[in-house]
């Protein structure tokens, strides 16, 4: 008891802060969201997001080479597919040909050991905007799982270590490691979007790739931001049914979620720190209103210490600048 105890003697100066801090961020928390359009020599940022940007495959070699080199060795894939490409059936999803097919292909082979993660979702291929199938104006369960379970084996057959359903339709973890396993990919992981919820702070990454819903919102297939007990009934649900790791989306609102998950389950916990709260740093340093460098390393260490064990962050590289 005080004056036995003073926990001011372990605050005195940074040396002791640092040896007996809890949590610490490192290059190998993070996974890195890489979006892919079309082209050549396209590097084009998005409006929305400062210093973040649209990559055509041949500089998409580049980042990756220099992700590689700042020590980020794990990449999740967005592609931004053409207007003429899209319809209600994710057809071109299938294309072993496709943006995203090409993409994989060219992450591993300009650094055959970056870990390569993929977005399986219709969003970004649907004339609709939405994640799965739409007929009279609903969005259709099975119909839109059996196609993201091929979507799955076309992304293993291009070379992905792990698939990322990010939909929210139901059954789709059990049908993507069944089709997986039946073609023979039983070492391709599924990293699933298990409590993502219908958010508002989306509206930079729908820019980034166009893919805003064109009538309605995703309330019927996203959770309520409002639920947390439900959270856990999908997350062990998904675990159930085959599920590698399981996230959390978004962030920082979200943290109590972080944390009651983490406490229920046995399989590594990832956290996407979405656009919109990339965004809201970036705007606020940019009229001087925040530190941005201090905001972003206390925001994504309170993600880490609520149980976070991959971070997916547009930060990425400037925390490894940041950290020198």
């Amino acid at each position: 008891m005080y004056p036995l105890r003073r926990n001011r003697r372990l605050r005195t100066n940074e040396s002791i802060r640092s040896l007996v801090r809890e949590t610490i961020i490192s290059p190998n928390d993070f996974l890195v969201p890489l979006f892919v359009v079309e082209g050549h020599g396209v590097k084009e940022e998005i409006a929305s997001m400062p210093n973040y940007y649209r990559y055509s495959l041949d500089l998409l070699e580049k980042e990756v080479k220099d992700l590689w080199a700042m020590g980020l060795k794990s990449v999740l894939l967005f592609v931004k597919v053409p207007d003429q490409l899209k319809d209600n059936k994710g057809k071109e999803a299938l294309n072993p040909k496709g943006l995203m097919q090409r993409a994989i292909k060219t992450v591993k082979n300009t650094c055959p050991e970056m870990l390569v993660m993929t977005d399986v979702a219709l969003d970004p291929y649907s004339s609709y905007g939405h994640d799965g199938i739409v007929e009279d104006g609903q969005i259709v369960n099975d119909d839109t799982v059996e196609v993201l379970a091929n979507m799955s084996v076309s992304h293993a057959q291009a070379g992905a270590d792990f698939v990322a359903p990010s939909d929210m339709m139901d059954g789709r973890i059990l049908s993507i490691r069944e089709a997986l396993e039946d073609e023979g990919f039983i070492d391709t992981g599924i990293m699933s979007y298990s409590a993502k919820y219908a958010s508002a702070f989306y509206g930079p990454f729908r820019d980034a790739l166009d893919s805003a819903p064109g009538f309605g919102d995703k309330k019927t297939y996203q959770m309520d931001y409002a639920n947390r007990f439900e959270a856990i009934k999908e997350t062990e649900m998904d675990i159930d049914e085959g599920a590698d790791i399981v996230m959390v989306k978004p962030g920082l609102c979200y943290l109590d979620i972080v944390r009651e998950i983490k406490n229920e389950v046995d399989v590594p916990v990832a956290v996407y720190q979405v656009s919109g709260e990339y965004a809201m740093v970036k705007a606020a340093a940019e009229k001087g209103w925040l530190d941005h460098d201090a905001v972003m390393m206390e925001q994504l260490t309170a993600i880490k210490r609520a149980g976070a064990n991959i971070i997916a962050s547009y930060f990425a590289k400037d925390v490894v600048r940041v950290l020198g």
